[in-house]
């Protein structure tokens, strides 16, 4: 029987070194795109829902200053809102009346119907949220917001100039978005407010 030589071996031994490596690195790029996969699916099918509840309310939901969407009612008390009150806009109402909706926890419904199906069974959370990475929602009810990070800068849908807006999504920069209308990701709501108002001057 025929061994190898000792330089035979160390041939064999690194070519098994070599695609040990390049394996590693595949399968650590594959999860990373997975992972990037499933957070533009996420952010379409949060989008999707806040359309369809806006088509039924004629608003989106506010959001809180940790990015959450403001619509559940927790306590699951009676929702009440005037809609021509001129002491409180319809925002104020909104955070006042309902809680902010846990990603990964809670989903997005009809408040005040607990009968009427659910927009989203359950609002998603980013796929490393142990690691503090997060989904950002922007709205003031004329308009939203919604933001991720993506790990792939070549990605098609990664957006620089999300990116440089700087918004954090948790313990990263957020530079992919869905949001309503033409509203850009960019900038705030109120700037874009601001140059609409200006525009029908």
């Amino acid at each position: 029987m025929k061994f190898f030589s000792k330089e035979e071996f160390k041939i064999i031994a690194l070519l098994l070194l070599v695609i040990a490596g390049v394996s590693f690195f595949n399968f650590r790029d594959a999860l990373r795109r997975s992972r990037d996969s499933d957070r533009k699916q996420d952010l379409s099918r949060v989008a999707e829902a806040i359309h369809f509840y806006h088509e039924d309310f004629g608003f989106y939901p506010p959001s809180n200053k940790e990015g959450q969407i403001v619509a559940c009612n927790k306590e699951g008390g009676e929702v009440e809102l005037d809609l021509t009150s001129k002491e409180e806009s319809l925002e104020e109402q909104l955070l006042r009346v309902f809680e902010p909706c846990d990603w990964g926890l809670d989903g997005l419904k009809d408040a005040t119907d607990p009968d009427y199906p659910p927009y989203l069974k359950s609002l998603p959370r980013d796929p490393q949220w142990e690691k503090g990475i997060k989904y950002i929602y922007r709205s003031n009810t004329n308009h939203f917001q919604l933001y991720a990070s993506l790990e792939g800068e070549d990605e098609d849908e990664y957006n620089q100039k999300i990116e440089e807006y700087g918004i954090t999504c948790g313990e990263r920069i957020c530079n992919f978005g869905k949001s309503s209308g033409r509203t850009p990701l960019d900038k705030s709501i109120q700037e874009y407010e601001n140059e609409l108002e200006a525009k029908n001057e």
